[in-house]
């Protein structure tokens, strides 16, 4: 499954990269999250419900950052499992743009794959879930950056 799309954000590039590796930020941002740890700078683990479906799960995982070109370019690989509703990995590029009137434009693209019982329920609801999860997630994520820009 691949997703990919771009968001427009109020803020400046510095700011917004800064919040790509606030774990509080992320925490409030990610759909579900219940606990995100920072091990170091380019390793966290995460504990997320998602109900997807009729099925409904905790998954514990691991994502391991990749900053290639900060601020500009990072990638992220990761892995979780939610037990006997299955697993599911991937990664994704995360490309920031500086803006002419001092906004940034976040471009990502994304790829996951999906197994166990999730992976029993038809793509198009789990592609339909997953851009809903990407979608709120980039909004929580544009309002975090806009309080912290304006506090």
């Amino acid at each position: 499954m691949d997703l990919q799309d771009e968001i427009l954000i109020p803020a400046p590039i510095e700011t917004v990269y800064a919040a790509l590796n606030d774990p509080e930020i992320l925490q409030d941002s990610i759909p579900g999250c219940e606990e995100l740890i920072k091990h170091s700078d380019t390793e966290l683990e995460a504990k997320v419900t998602l109900k997807i479906g009729p099925v409904k799960a905790r998954f514990s995982g691991n994502v391991t950052l990749n900053p290639e070109d900060p601020p500009r370019r990072f990638s992220l690989t990761g892995e979780g499992s939610g037990g006997a509703a299955g697993f599911a990995k991937g990664g994704a590029t995360v490309e920031l743009e500086e803006q002419p009137d001092g906004q940034t434009l976040l471009r990502y693209q994304a790829r996951a794959e999906i197994g166990g019982k999730l992976a029993q329920l038809g793509s198009r609801l789990i592609q339909g879930t997953a851009k809903k999860l990407a979608a709120k997630f980039f909004s929580n994520f544009s309002e975090a950056v806009q309080v912290r820009e304006n506090s």
